[in-house]
């Protein structure tokens, strides 16, 4: 399958679409409400998150977002592919683009917070290089979260 990825808005269909179905299969999982730091389409416009949806054969298959903290880190926001499109490298298409953007932005490190049963968004995460770090920026110890970090060269 032949895939993009372009910048997107937050609020716009698809890119809030995938967001909601983000938001409804974490709270399948059980998270408690105080244990789900995921920004909403709202906070991702207030605090300027560059947003991006990865498109398949023309259709919206996933999402991520970085949110730049200087040059000390950026922190990925927001990512998740649809079930029907996973194990087709979109995943890895989409943090590599997070990546390089962050990279762009001036950022050394790349930080993320996932929850505890995400068991396959953290093998891709330590696939891809991420380890765990302790909790930074606002986030607090939550034994519902891990938090990991890449050194961008």
């Amino acid at each position: 399958m032949n895939h993009e990825i372009i910048e997107a808005k937050p609020d716009g269909a698809d890119a809030a679409a995938l967001i909601a179905e983000l938001d409804a299969q974490l709270g399948s999982h059980g998270y408690p409400r105080a244990s789900q730091h995921g920004y909403s389409v709202e906070k991702l416009l207030r605090e300027a998150v560059a947003f991006f949806v990865v498109r398949c054969d023309g259709m919206a298959a996933g999402c991520g977002g970085v949110q730049l903290y200087g040059t000390e880190y950026a922190e990925l926001k927001r990512m998740y592919v649809r079930p029907s499109f996973r194990r087709l490298g979109l995943g890895r298409a989409i943090l590599d683009h997070l990546a390089d953007h962050a990279r762009r932005g001036g950022a050394a490190a790349l930080r993320l917070e996932t929850g505890i049963y995400q068991d396959a968004a953290i093998a891709l995460y330590e696939s891809f290089g991420f380890r765990r770090r302790s909790p930074f920026g606002e986030y607090r110890e939550d034994p519902f979260s891990l938090y990991f970090e890449m050194k961008l060269d």
